[in-house]
């Protein structure tokens, strides 16, 4: 098995944290991972708000959809990212939407997401992504500004629990040759 591939299969989503500060050359590694993303055209239409101040994540805590499992390590996390999309960037060309799926803002934010939540991994963090919230409520807290969106909020500290791969679907079932 490739390095890759062993990093992919031990990755988990991460809720519990020690009691530990994230160096800043540390995340600073992990933000590099989502420079180096692909996106539309080279478009990076990205935007991170890194929130380490405890009322910023309080404020952000209040945004978290009722039992929800990562309410908690909004605030016990040592560092929230708050990753946001510029919206008519990815996917348009000459300010018109391009694709049938429209503004590509979401695809490529979950290609830096996926980037960001691995190198964390590899650099030995633990980090959930959260997508179960008021994203409106929460844009408000982070000071997001208009013409861009707030798409997901990403608990990330050292593990304090690491919990057991969940069942996997065998790769025959969901792939299809030549036609579905």
């Amino acid at each position: 098995m490739t390095d890759f591939l062993k990093m992919l299969k031990e990755r988990r989503s991460v809720r519990k944290y020690e009691d530990k500060d994230v160096p800043a050359e540390i995340l600073n590694q992990v933000l590099e991972a989502v420079q180096w993303s692909q996106s539309w055209a080279n478009t990076q239409c990205w935007e991170v708000v890194v929130v380490t101040d405890p009322k910023v994540k309080t404020g952000l805590q209040e945004t978290i959809a009722p039992k929800n499992p990562a309410t908690k390590a909004i605030v016990n996390a040592p560092v929230v990212l708050g990753l946001c999309g510029k919206l008519n960037s990815s996917g348009c060309y000459d300010g018109k939407v391009t694709t049938k799926f429209g503004d590509w803002f979401m695809f490529d934010l979950g290609i830096a997401t996926q980037s960001l939540c691995l190198a964390a991994h590899s650099l030995g963090l633990g980090a959930v992504v959260v997508g179960l919230f008021d994203h409106d409520r929460a844009k408000t807290v982070l000071k997001v500004p208009d013409g861009y969106e707030l798409v997901t909020l990403i608990p990330l500290g050292y593990p304090a629990k690491i919990s057991s791969p969940p069942p996997r679907k065998e790769v025959q079932t969901f792939v299809h040759q030549n036609s579905f």
